[in-house]
């Protein structure tokens, strides 16, 4: 009888040990979840990229704060960098793929706003530019990265690196991290108006 673990439980196993060690990173979202309560709630926005996956992921964190988490509350300024392909496409045409984020940053970003950042390698071109220019017009930057060290930990004012052995495991917990986010900007609001 072979006791060779199949990809998919293996898959299971490494989520499960890495969601362990990521319980401990639990502060870091519960303080994002509170600032973006404050920001938002203030007026300010969210600005989120990322690539493929991590564009997915991105977009589903500003889903959340424009709809809703789990319950009802006011739609709040988010926006999902690259879902605007007309922008992303003529900037890469015109500029090159590496300022796709940070054009539309120094466009719609503002000082104290929040720019977050979603990379798996944390060593995306077009996410470090982005953060440059983030910085450069004064709002926040958060990354949400895979193992650190790496370049997006290095540009960011704030990061949360995933220590995971590829790169599904990383954005499965990008994922956890987003709901994370949001439960703590949620109880942030109910508090404030209470």
């Amino acid at each position: 009888m072979s006791t060779e673990v199949s990809p998919v439980v293996g898959h299971c196993d490494e989520l499960l040990d890495a969601l362990g060690a990521f319980r401990a990173s639990a502060h870091i979202t519960e303080r994002w979840g509170h600032k973006l309560a404050a920001v938002l709630g203030g007026g300010g926005r969210l600005l989120a990229a990322g690539n493929g996956g991590s564009a997915a992921q991105a977009q589903h964190l500003t889903a959340e704060l424009v709809g809703r988490y789990r319950d009802d509350r006011p739609a709040f300024s988010a926006i999902a960098l690259h879902a605007d392909t007309s922008s992303t496409t003529a900037i890469a045409n015109d500029y090159g793929v590496d300022a796709v984020f940070a054009r539309q940053v120094r466009a719609h970003g503002r000082p104290g706003d929040v720019l977050m950042l979603l990379s798996t390698s944390g060593a995306s071109a077009n996410l470090l530019s982005a953060a440059d220019a983030g910085r450069a017009t004064g709002l926040r930057v958060w990354a949400l990265t895979g193992p650190a060290p790496n370049p997006l930990l290095a540009g960011s004012d704030e990061a949360l690196c995933v220590s995971a052995g590829s790169a599904a495991t990383v954005q499965e917990l990008h994922l956890v991290a987003v709901h994370m986010v949001c439960a703590a900007f949620d109880a942030a609001l109910a508090r404030k108006g209470s």
